[in-house]
């Protein structure tokens, strides 16, 4: 006997199913490309440094002995990995990145499922939290949108939060029930590790562990295995090697400038995950104790604190206000009460996410070129960076190019040195010093001496500059997009 062909209700419940397979995918794709913007080349440059010394990298960006946060247990993987293999740097990023998917995807299925049972719940989160942003496309790493996950997605920020997530539903159910003590110290571990690997997401995944703890509300026998689980994570984070954890706590005025625009614009950029506070206004009235709701209560507080109090670093924990309110409005789909009530959840969540997939629709041209795009689709795609392949033919491993600002952040990755590092850097004392000396370097009316000088005090071999700003002591070697110029320094 033939079986009955699946009924239109049960088609409708595959949709959000079928439509993360289908993300999931895209993002597969987009890996193959691994387009370049933002801070991919600081990660680059972290694997070159682990590929030649494991024990002493230096300075990721310049010719320093110095320590750096980027210097985390999953870029140390990664610099075993490239060490051991003939790999290049970018292929063993892009096979970090499908291991960072992985975890994100599976983390999220895990944790979903400590919220709901209904099967279309994990498919449904993964959809809210890649697409209900807003109409202005926002990227930076430790946000979640399908833009941002596309630049980011070989980023440690991304393995962070799929473990986060993990952690999340470990946490969830070793509250929920009688738990070994080897589990929540697993726990404090894995805590500590997210932590070393993004400071940021750690916060992150700090306040989201602290609310579901506050919502199972547990015993004494509980909190002392918390508080076990606690001590072995500091104890990780102090011990590690490569950078003092805690001294991140007294970086410069700098790292805050740079986090202000996260306060810029709130509504344009996140307007959409609106419809997940009101539902998690909805839960809030069935249950106070919901984790989620404190979840997003403790990420608004740290978030507001740091816009009025200066400390705009703090903005970063805008995902702890994000994130809850995105599966909030994704959960209300499936459990919030009548089923007229649950069509009306549907409907309204699927107009925003087609909004928010409009928004984000030129993330297609990672894999497809812009070429090959609509019109329409083509005006919302952003070129990514070329890179600077183009000096590889001359420049080697360890040697001192002097380049401003954006050359700065992409010609590390290939292993050369850069005289100022194009990122603020807490841990190099003499980071002042060295911007100052590529500004003067390069402005106008800097003579030919005092050019001479500063090439000389810093070991610099290459000058990657424009047309025309060639000394007597320079010569050129090669020239790049945008009418670059590569000038070797005569010894």
């Amino acid at each position: 006997m033939r079986a009955a062909p699946p009924s239109a209700a049960s088609a409708v419940r595959a949709l959000p199913q079928a439509a993360a397979a289908l993300v999931l995918v895209l993002m597969l794709l987009v890996i193959v490309r691994l387009p370049w913007a933002g801070d991919l080349g600081m990660h680059a440059a972290t694997v070159q440094r682990l590929r030649h010394s494991l024990l002493n990298p230096g300075n990721p960006l310049v010719a320093a002995d110095t320590p750096s946060p980027y210097y985390s247990p999953w870029m140390l993987l990664l610099g075993c990995l490239a060490r051991i293999t003939s790999l290049s740097v970018f292929d063993v990023l892009r096979i970090g990145a499908v291991v960072g998917l992985g975890l994100l995807a599976t983390g999220v299925w895990r944790y979903v499922r400590t919220l709901s049972a209904h099967r279309a719940a994990p498919a449904l989160a993964i959809l809210s939290l890649l697409f209900l942003w807003g109409p202005l496309l926002f990227n930076w790493s430790g946000f979640l949108g399908l833009n941002s996950l596309a630049l980011t997605v070989s980023y440690p920020s991304v393995f962070a939060l799929g473990l986060s997530f993990h952690f999340w539903a470990w946490l969830t159910r070793a509250l929920r029930a009688e738990t070994r003590w080897a589990v929540w110290l697993g726990l404090g571990l894995l805590w500590g590790l997210i932590l070393l690997c993004h400071q940021f997401t750690g916060v992150v995944a700090s306040l989201g562990a602290l609310a579901m703890v506050i919502a199972a509300r547990p015993g004494r026998e509980v909190l002392l295995r918390l508080g076990a689980a606690l001590a072995l994570g500091v104890v990780l984070l102090w011990l590690w090697p490569y950078y003092d954890f805690f001294s991140l706590f007294s970086a410069g005025a700098d790292l805050e400038a740079i986090h202000r625009p996260l306060y810029d614009h709130l509504a344009e950029r996140f307007g959409l995950a609106l419809l997940g506070v009101v539902a998690l206004g909805l839960r809030a009235r069935r249950d106070r104790w919901d984790p989620l709701v404190l979840f997003f209560v403790l990420g608004v507080l740290v978030f507001a604190a740091g816009g009025l109090t200066g400390h705009y670093s703090w903005g970063r924990a805008l995902p702890a206000v994000l994130i809850p309110a995105q599966l909030a409005a994704a959960l209300a789909v499936v459990s919030a009460g009548k089923r007229a009530v649950r069509a009306g959840w549907a409907c309204a969540l699927g107009a925003a996410l087609a909004v928010g997939a409009w928004a984000q629709a030129g993330t297609l041209g990672y894999v497809a070129g812009r070429d090959a795009l609509p019109g329409a689709v083509a005006a919302k795609y952003h070129t990514p960076w070329v890179g600077y392949q183009w000096i590889t033919p001359w420049v080697k491993y360890g040697d001192v190019v002097m380049a401003r600002t954006f050359p700065s952040r992409q010609i590390p990755a290939y292993g050369p040195y850069t005289v100022a590092p194009g990122y603020p850097d807490v841990f190099l004392p003499d980071a002042g010093r060295r911007d100052a000396a590529v500004t003067r370097y390069f402005a106008a009316g800097t003579s030919g001496d005092t050019r001479r000088a500063i090439v000389r005090e810093y070991g610099v071999r290459w000058v990657v500059g424009g047309k025309g700003a060639a000394e007597p002591w320079l010569r050129q070697v090669a020239t790049g997009p945008g009418g670059q110029v590569l000038y070797q320094v005569a010894r």
